[in-house]
């Protein structure tokens, strides 16, 4: 919430220093980063790069989450004729690997994190040098990522779009 307030602050800041000739004769853009990161060509293949890297993981997690829940159903169904040193051994067994599964889930979780955050910044990085492309092309003097609001005629996410999916063919 601070940080919010911090930028608004700034923001407001910044449009009392400049003034109201500044809009006029100064040209603005801003860009959509939410969109870049979702319908540009470069994150597209990025997320099927993610997909197709750890789908295998993936699938054997879930067939071990299978077992772990037939092995459930079947304790269940069988405890009953069971002795207690046999309950407590497939106890003990299904609770080593649950823990196992666990762990497992867990890696799985943090090596896709880090690997989607190494894509996403070479799709952020790619879009940069986009933006900069057009900002340079078109004489902009500012380029905004996150605004709360402004009319359609400022935003230049498009162009970065074309160019970021024209280098990705």
């Amino acid at each position: 919430m601070k940080t919010v307030q911090v930028k608004w602050a700034l923001a407001a800041a910044l449009v009392v220093a400049l003034g109201s000739s500044f809009a006029q004769e100064s040209k603005v853009g801003y860009i959509n980063t939410q969109r870049i990161t979702t319908e540009s060509a470069p994150a597209k293949a990025a997320q099927a790069k993610l997909e197709q890297e750890f789908s295998k993981r993936q699938k054997d997690l879930a067939d071990l989450q299978q077992s772990l829940k037939s092995m459930s159903e079947k304790f269940e169904r069988d405890a009953p004729a069971m002795s207690e040193a046999q309950r407590a051994a497939r106890q003990k067994e299904f609770a080593e690997q649950n823990r196992d599964f666990q762990r497992k889930q867990r890696e799985f979780q943090e090596d896709l994190n880090g690997r989607r955050n190494e894509e996403l910044q070479k799709v952020l990085d790619a879009a940069n040098r986009a933006v900069k492309q057009v900002a340079e092309g078109e004489k902009y003097d500012l380029v905004l990522q996150e605004v709360v609001y402004s009319s359609a005629r400022h935003d230049i996410t498009e162009k970065v779009l074309k160019i970021l999916n024209a280098g990705a063919k």
